[in-house]
């Protein structure tokens, strides 16, 4: 169902009173992922609501850097209208998107995902960019927390709650987000080595005056993928007002891996942002799934997974052969990030013992993707279950939401 912006309450208030499950959906280009939807009596696949009509933007206040849009807008549509004032949203383009954001879905789909990479490591994720917050809930009612300015306390805060939530507690209508000046200066540099030899420049590197914007792991896989030798690597990205300071910035780095052994590439903006689309998935170019068959079930073919560990512990993890053969991108000061691999390549107890890794690390790992056979849990259940459990009761006591797929409760 994708219902006019005026339909969509009366829409809510029926599905409602008829206590039909449903799942919420922007262009409907990763409901895949994660845990399958489970349907309600009667129904073959849940009924899917997109806001993909909900498609505006209310209004950008470029001398505050804020933009208000509504959820069901294009993420790539809204990095182009920013750039026409030289502004930016602050975020990677999500995985299985092209380098300019084909296919990279909604905003809110990306807030409902709550997934950030590589440029948190500066910007932070996305949850942090979020000021205000426009809902309904599965009664139809409408609600609002936050504000349009970037200094505002009032209510509660359900602008985090509702990132990373995947739809299970309400339908996110519209989003107050922060903006930044796009940079006018970028480089970059790929060093490659091993991990016991990368880990020390990692430290320096986090610590330095000029921070990077980026910073992230990479697996020898993704790097052969990328056209280079197969080794473990860090990409670096550096963005700043001033060229020259990047200049001097990259030439200290350079000493620095040339001491250590390492291998190194400068990258001008072209090649950087080359290199980060080869992290972006084997999808790019993609157009939106059709929303029926992607809400069904989990693909058949490939694995996707999100790993977590202590960003101290990542080198340890790239050293691990559990790891062999997966093209895996991790920020290299969050500890987090994703990898894949096709069926073929990676049996599901691997998978499993890999989970067991990370959970050692101080981590995590979820299941974005797997083949048909495997049927991997999506996530394990946290510590605080309970009171996930209970936040759900009382925003969606019918249990009408995205059933079976609430984040940090395993589907049984």
């Amino acid at each position: 169902m994708t219902p006019e912006p005026h339909a969509l309450p009366d829409l809510v208030r029926e599905l409602h009173r008829q206590a039909t499950p449903w799942l919420p959906a922007g262009q409907g280009t990763r409901l895949h992922w994660g845990p399958p939807v489970q349907p309600g009596p009667g129904q073959e696949r849940p009924t899917i609501v997109s806001t993909a009509r909900l498609n505006r933007v209310l209004e950008h206040a470029a001398g505050d850097f804020t933009v208000t849009v509504e959820a069901g807008l294009p993420l790539q549509h809204l990095q182009q209208a920013l750039a026409e004032q030289r502004q930016w949203l602050p975020l990677d383009w999500p995985w299985g998107s092209s380098a300019d954001g084909l296919g990279a879905g909604t905003v809110g789909g990306l807030v409902a995902r709550g997934m950030a990479g590589g440029l948190r490591q500066r910007h932070l994720g996305v949850r942090d960019q979020l000021i205000g917050i426009g809902l309904l809930r599965t009664d139809g009612t409408a609600a609002r927390a936050g504000g349009k300015v970037v200094k505002n306390v009032a209510g509660y805060d359900l602008m985090r709650l509702l990132t990373g939530s995947w739809g299970s507690l309400a339908l996110i209508t519209e989003l107050t987000l922060r903006t930044m000046p796009l940079p006018p200066q970028r480089r970059g540099l790929l060093l490659q080595g091993e991990p016991q030899q990368l880990e020390p420049l990692r430290r320096r590197l986090l610590a330095a005056a000029l921070g990077p914007e980026l910073l992230d792991w990479w697996s020898a896989p993704l790097g052969e993928a990328a056209g280079q030798p197969p080794l473990p690597g860090l990409l670096l990205g550096l963005a700043s007002v001033s060229g020259e300071a990047i200049a001097d910035h990259l030439a200290a780095i350079g000493a620095d891996a040339e001491s250590a052994g390492l291998r190194r590439q400068e990258l001008d903006p072209e090649r950087l942002e080359a290199l980060r689309a080869v992290a972006l998935g084997p999808d790019q170019g993609s157009g939106p799934d059709p929303l029926p068959p992607a809400a069904a079930g989990p693909r058949t073919g490939r694995w996707l997974l999100r790993l977590g560990v202590l960003p101290a512990e990542a080198a340890a993890l790239l050293a691990d052969p559990l790891l062999a053969g997966l093209r895996l991108s991790l920020a290299a000061g969050s500890g987090l990030g994703l990898a894949w691999a096709e069926a073929s390549q990676l049996p599901a107890y691997r998978v499993e013992a890999l989970r067991r890794r990370c959970r050692a690390l101080g981590g995590q790992l979820t299941v974005l993707e797997q083949p048909a056979s495997a049927g991997l849990p999506a996530w394990e259940d946290a510590p605080s279950r309970p009171l996930i459990e209970a936040v759900k009761r009382q925003f969606d006591p019918l249990q009408q939401l995205a059933r079976g797929r609430l984040p940090g409760v395993q589907a049984s």
